[in-house]
């Protein structure tokens, strides 16, 4: 009977919220995707070793979403662009750096996707709802959990 009170008073496990992201490009509205709009975009998957682990996530590409909130791409990135970066923020305050060209297909090689699943199940409270993934690194250092911002940054 205790049990039973000390469990119904116990609170409820922590809930992994549902994604949204938030891509800020200094002089126009910040765009939010919610997790029905993130579910829309084009899902690749990457594998990759997380500390000594097989992982395989799904996601959007990086490079859709820089896309989606208009920055230049393919032949149109150039000249001041190539300057420019994008700071990946999590909830946790942890931040990483990437060029724009390292992320644009047609002139670098970055494969780096926004997960929403990794190993067939939804991300926990842990690590998500949204974390990026960056295939080709050997350290997941760059792979942040808990992505909710992405913002442009030129120098």
């Amino acid at each position: 009977m205790i049990a039973a009170l000390l469990l119904a008073a116990a609170p409820p496990a922590a809930a992994t919220p549902a994604p949204s992201l938030v891509i800020d490009i200094p002089g126009k509205p910040a765009l939010t995707l919610d997790a029905a709009a993130l579910a829309a975009m084009p899902q690749v998957n990457v594998s990759r070793t997380d500390h000594g682990k097989p992982l395989q996530c799904t996601g959007v590409p990086l490079s859709a979403l820089l896309t989606r909130a208009g920055l230049p791409s393919g032949e149109a990135l150039r000249g001041p662009a190539l300057a420019s970066g994008i700071l990946v923020s999590a909830r946790d305050g942890y931040r990483v750096l990437f060029s724009l060209g390292e992320l644009d297909g047609a002139l670098g090689k970055t494969e780096a996707i926004l997960a929403s699943r990794c190993n067939g199940q939804a991300l926990d409270a842990a690590a998500g709802p949204l974390r990026l993934i960056v295939a080709g690194d050997t350290r997941p250092a760059r792979s942040v959990r808990q992505v909710a911002k992405l913002t442009l940054v030129r120098p």
